[in-house]
């Protein structure tokens, strides 16, 4: 029997790529995600996958062309633009920004303080998803 999450109900993003092993291996990369389980289909692709990030997680995999997998647009097929946006709350802020920006992620909002509290950016994966990484917990008011 599945162990319930601690706070109850959570939400997971989840993400297609047409790369999801290129993805992965980038993800953990530049933004410090960790392995927790990828499942193969039996022609070597990505049918599931689970990145975690401290008590976070992101689920993906493959593009493909199911019922599904119709609903969902890659950032490419509309322009580079994307419907949401995942926010990840980091510890170190600024060092977080330096390491994904050295692995080669396009900055879109360039690293900065804000004026409801912490700082952040946000960033495009390489094949155009949107992230948000920032040092504000919404869960553990300043």
């Amino acid at each position: 029997m599945p162990t319930p999450h601690p706070h109850g109900s959570t939400i997971i993003p989840c993400l297609r790529y047409r790369d999801a092993h290129a993805a992965i291996d980038w993800l953990c990369k530049a933004f410090g995600f960790e392995k927790q389980a990828v499942y193969e289909n039996d022609s070597g692709g990505v049918e599931h996958a689970q990145l975690t990030f401290g008590n976070g997680m992101v689920m993906l995999g493959e593009v493909r062309d199911n019922e599904f997998g119709r609903h969902i647009a890659q950032p490419d097929e509309i322009g580079g633009r994307e419907t949401q946006c995942a926010c990840v709350i980091v510890g170190n802020c600024k060092s977080h920004y330096q390491q994904a920006k050295a692995a080669g992620a396009l900055i879109v909002d360039d690293y900065a303080e804000k004026d409801y509290g912490g700082a952040g950016y946000s960033c495009h994966d390489p094949e155009g998803h949107l992230w948000y990484f920032g040092s504000y917990d919404p869960w553990q008011p300043e």
